[in-house]
């Protein structure tokens, strides 16, 4: 894992009488964070990011154990295709993007009901093929979804501000909307689930099986609850010429290049540096307040505050600044998933011949398992091994509920049954496992900093997506938001346009235009 800057690590936290008042904090140092302080910082704001951990990326972020590299929890990346928005965002920053290799299949899903595995093939030709084969007579519901899809990514690439809180936001949505898009609107209400009742394939249980698992990977809901205008394209991002990237080193190396854009950029990054209270500043602007190394409090002024953590975050940080009904709105929310995530190293000859990179196992208890396994050469592991990481979804609450002796006895039983799960589906016996560990949400708590460690956002649920979705402009004038519960969603690539629209916001306020190349 490499170390930070110098200068970054060894920053020392002003004291509340010698802060100088900047144009931008930041709070959080994920793939939002990052993304949204480098790109403040290229139209020449000064603006400094503040991270709790010893490190940036957050959920997507890498832990070494010995010899081996794990990725904490996101394993693969979106939109660093051409054009992709991980792809413009790195060339209008000026900075390389970390070394990747497309993934193909993205994906192999076993349905574990005794017929093959269904492939995610990155060729179009043969994704539908493979698709004709696993799901005969399906072809009008993949058709809707493709057209859909293909309205939902113009539009998007059009960069609507979604939901429009002001009229400046109203006037970048309706000067994306096109025909097309107007016709999908129909559907704004719309699941997944209805999308297989229009097409006739409601009756499809293995198909909906298959959609179900990987809908909810994306969108934290089953096609019941994933809103048909998001499921549409989460279903096409696997093929050409979008498609799934497998990252050289560790998913680490997503963070480390935005840390050297920020940095290039004048931009500065303080780690372990955990933010407490939150707090509008006379005549204007904010106080940012909290604990640096060793405890020492820190404050930080300025003009715009960017938060890129949870929404659940912001009752603690806000204090009584919260208005009523926004607070009311976000403790309304159902809560994030947790999850359960084990990480192991095998010798990989051991491993299923051809055993692909990512593969989603339905599987009983403690649920369906996505597991990621390194490949040779790519930085995880010492020649000849592989690391196995499989992730379950769980409640997150329960886990930091428990007393200590039925969270150890809770977790061993997790880790008992994902171990078998993986056993049974890779070959692998209980004596073959060189490293293995678990994690759960409470760990996730304390490496992330998340409210309860939830893993993912407020999930694609239709009353809760696009324009009925949470707004990056606050209530609050000069406090944005951007992450994993703003528009378009979760992953790094969604994370990057939630940070992306958030940043033009706060420019637009300022009389500033940003646009990517």
């Amino acid at each position: 894992m490499p170390a930070a800057p110098a200068a970054q690590r060894l920053a020392v936290s002003p004291s509340p009488t010698d802060a100088p008042l900047l144009d931008v904090t930041v709070i959080g140092g994920g793939i939002a964070g990052l993304s949204a302080a480098a790109l403040l910082a290229r139209e020449g704001l000064s603006v400094q990011l503040l991270e709790a951990h010893h490190q940036t990326g957050g959920c997507a972020g890498t832990f070494r154990r010995g010899a081996y590299v794990f990725d904490v929890g996101a394993t693969q990346v979106a939109g660093l295709e051409p054009g992709g928005i991980h792809d413009r965002l790195f060339r209008h920053l000026g900075v390389e993007a970390p070394a990747a290799t497309p993934l193909d299949p993205g994906c192999v899903v076993d349905l574990c009901d005794g017929h093959p595995p269904v492939s995610l093939w990155r060729d179009p030709e043969r994704w539908h093929q493979e698709r004709q084969r696993q799901f005969p007579g399906s072809e009008r519901f993949w058709n809707l979804c493709a057209a859909l899809h293909g309205a939902n990514w113009s539009f998007a690439g059009r960069h609507p501000v979604l939901p429009p809180r002001s009229l400046w936001d109203l006037g970048q949505l309706l000067g994306a909307l096109r025909p097309a898009n107007l016709a999908s609107g129909a559907l704004a209400f719309a699941s997944v689930a209805d999308l297989l009742l229009l097409s006739g394939c409601s009756s499809d249980r293995r198909l909906r099986r298959f959609l179900d698992l990987q809908l909810r990977l994306y969108s934290q809901e089953p096609a019941e609850g994933t809103a048909a205008l998001y499921g549409a394209s989460v279903l096409a991002m696997a093929q050409a010429p979008l498609g799934l990237w497998h990252l050289q080193g560790s998913m680490q190396a997503l963070s480390t290049s935005l840390e050297a854009a920020l940095a290039a950029l004048g931009g500065e990054l303080l780690l372990r540096h955990r933010v407490t209270s939150l707090q509008p500043a006379q005549p204007q602007g904010w106080s940012v307040r909290g604990q640096g190394p060793g405890g020492r409090p820190f404050t930080s002024l300025c003009r715009d505050v960017v938060v890129a953590l949870p929404p659940q975050a912001l009752g603690d940080l806000l204090g009584e600044a919260m208005p009523g009904a926004y607070r009311e709105r976000i403790s309304g929310f159902p809560d994030p998933s947790g999850a359960l995530v084990f990480y192991g190293a095998v010798e990989r000859t051991l491993l299923p011949a051809g055993c692909p990179a990512h593969l989603q196992i339905d599987w009983a208890d403690p649920g369906s398992l996505f597991v990621s396994v390194s490949r040779e050469g790519d930085g995880r592991a010492p020649a000849g091994q592989a690391t196995v990481i499989a992730s379950v979804f769980t409640p997150a609450r329960p886990w930091l509920e428990l007393e200590r002796e039925a969270y150890a006895l809770a977790k061993a039983e997790a880790m008992a049954q994902i171990q078998n799960g993986l056993e049974l589906n890779l070959g692998l016996d209980a004596t073959d496992w060189r490293h293995r560990e678990l994690a759960t949400p409470r760990g996730f708590a304390r490496w992330t900093g998340r409210p309860f460690g939830f893993v993912g956002g407020l999930g694609q649920h239709p009353s809760r997506f696009g324009p009925f979705g949470l707004a990056s402009r606050t209530p609050l004038p000069g406090l944005w938001l951007c992450g994993d519960s703003i528009h378009p969603g979760e992953g790094t690539a969604g994370v990057s346009l939630s940070a992306l629209m958030a940043s033009r916001q706060l420019l637009q306020a300022r009389g500033k235009d940003l646009a990517l190349p």
